[in-house]
């Protein structure tokens, strides 16, 4: 198939066009800023590695072609999105107003302009299927900012698209992963755990390797079209247990303390300051924490032909390919 990727040089998109080069896609990557995802484009990488690791007769896959194109004004997108059958959208953002949108305006109101545009360019230019990476909605009660506005972008999708697939994770595991390695830096960083009241609440982390698997799946099998399906990992946590585990696996004596009250915009400064993020990164992030989020059912892993990775797993491999371009001080 040819497939338009976008986010290319982020986590997850510079894990998946390895893979989806592997499986002999033709693949070709959008970008305000070609030569920001010129180590996506030399060929097979430790991504391609990785899926080597799932499937070992993997051939030698090809380079990616590589387009420069802007979601917002809608520049270069007729270009990108020409003969492609699928596309990935996996542009998310949470911080500063990049070039192209008012300062002035929110995330929730770039990312609602930036998916509204792609989805339709990609309506006009025939693409069949859009898969999409959301995030994990609360059974009971309002969502966050950050998870609403994803729900916002996935109706968009939708709409222009119906044939899209769109899958709802939590935290992905993968040494490359914000969350991840902000949970780790706080490990590291806090002698005492002083946790909120949002420790209590579950959620059900995922390998990178397992959401690899299942964005990969869900771009080729009829049977997802027009679904979302929410891929969790193979157990349920809550944030504190996670944070345990997490302790355990980095070797580190780290005793617990649990506080009544949430805090998060204090939370949320004090968590950036620790592991040098942008707040306003983090603020959205914490928001999400105040409910459970856990997938529906388990059948996403069924459906996509994946089989489900251990969560101490992948804690261990992320930490391993961490480990191997920098070090870690708990370690």
């Amino acid at each position: 198939m040819r497939i338009l990727l976008t986010g290319a040089s982020g986590f997850i998109g510079s894990t998946l066009a390895p893979a989806l080069l592997a499986e002999g896609h033709e693949l070709r990557g959008l970008t305000r800023d070609p030569k920001h995802a010129k180590h996506v484009l030399r060929g097979p990488t430790r991504g391609l590695q990785r899926a080597r690791e799932v499937s070992p007769s993997l051939p030698r896959a090809p380079a990616m072609e590589v387009v420069r194109g802007d979601v917002l004004t809608g520049e270069g997108l007729a270009r990108a999105l020409e003969g492609v059958e699928v596309a990935y959208y996996l542009i998310h953002w949470m911080e500063g107003a990049p070039t192209g949108a008012s300062p002035q305006s929110g995330f929730a109101e770039r990312e609602r302009l930036a998916a509204g545009t792609f989805a339709a360019h990609a309506r006009r230019a025939g693409v069949g299927r859009i898969v999409y990476l959301g995030g994990l909605l609360p059974r009971s009660g309002p969502a966050s900012r950050h998870l609403a506005s994803r729900a916002e972008v996935e109706e968009i999708l939708f709409e222009h698209v119906p044939d899209s697939v769109a899958l709802r994770a939590s935290i992905v595991i993968g040494a490359r992963s914000r969350s991840f390695r902000l949970l780790v830096r706080l490990v590291e960083r806090m002698p005492v755990l002083t946790l909120p009241a949002w420790r209590r609440f579950r959620t059900q982390p995922i390998d990178v390797r397992d959401t690899i698997e299942m964005l990969t799946a869900a771009a080729r099998l009829p049977t997802v079209g027009g679904r979302s399906l929410d891929i969790g990992g193979s157990e349920a946590l809550t944030y504190e247990e996670l944070l345990q585990r997490i302790v355990e696996l980095l070797l580190l004596p780290r005793p617990t303390v649990g506080l009544r009250v949430t805090m998060t915009p204090l939370t949320a400064r004090l968590a950036a300051a620790l592991t040098g993020e942008d707040p306003e990164l983090i603020r959205p992030l914490m928001e999400g924490l105040e409910c459970d989020l856990l997938a529906d059912t388990d059948r996403a892993a069924e459906l996509l032909g994946v089989e489900l990775h251990s969560f101490d797993d992948a804690v261990e491999c992320a930490l391993r390919e961490w480990e191997a371009v920098e070090p870690l001080a708990a370690r």
